[in-house]
């Protein structure tokens, strides 16, 4: 089992799905981050989801569908490289969950991700060098099957809990959406590329 701290603890029990969510730097500022050892990490979670869905400042690149295409085709390419298994995802505008298996160390899929991502929205944003990602995730592995349908149905409505469609099927990029049967661009296929992943 591998097992890091930074503010959050990450464990990471072999075999088991993993929820992990990610944000845009910069759209939870360090100063409102819930002091580290004040909530459980569910609680931490929950705080953090809330903030960022009724965020009104800060970036939101994901609303934007070429870097939306970037990141919804990424998460489709790691499935098709063999680096996980996807049970759910969402882009927000700006944060990203997925529910996925991991096939490799679950830090070294989250760099690479993550990593090609920013690489390729900063060339598209021209902002190259900047940070476009908060360093920090946050992961909660999964105890069984029940949680597992839990999380996936909280992942494909939360643009609907969000208030942004009346259905999760009506948003594009979601497992529950249109982007759902999309595949890498080839603009992502390159970036994979440079990472050694392809």
């Amino acid at each position: 089992m591998s097992h890091s701290r930074r503010r959050l603890p990450h464990i990471h029990p072999p075999g088991k799905w993993l929820f992990i969510t990610w944000h845009l730097e910069g759209s939870l500022p360090q100063a409102l981050f819930p002091p580290p050892g004040k909530y459980s990490d569910g609680k931490a979670f929950v705080w953090m989801d809330r903030h960022l869905d009724n965020a009104r400042t800060g970036p939101t690149y994901l609303l934007q569908p070429e870097i939306a295409k970037v990141v919804a085709g990424s998460i489709h390419r790691g499935v098709s490289l063999g680096h996980y298994q996807l049970e759910a995802w969402v882009l927000m505008a700006n944060h990203v969950h997925v529910l996925l298996l991991p096939l490799i160390s679950p830090s070294r899929l989250l760099q690479s991700l993550k990593g090609c991502t920013a690489r390729e929205a900063n060339l598209i944003l021209g902002l190259t060098g900047r940070k476009f990602w908060q360093a920090e995730s946050y992961d909660h592995w999964v105890i069984n099957d029940v949680e597992l349908k839990r999380i996936a149905a909280y992942i494909e409505n939360n643009p609907v809990k969000a208030g942004i469609v009346d259905s999760a099927d009506e948003y594009e990029w979601s497992s529950a959406g249109r982007a759902s049967r999309r595949v890498s661009t080839p603009q992502t296929q390159s970036v994979w590329a440079t990472f050694g992943l392809r």
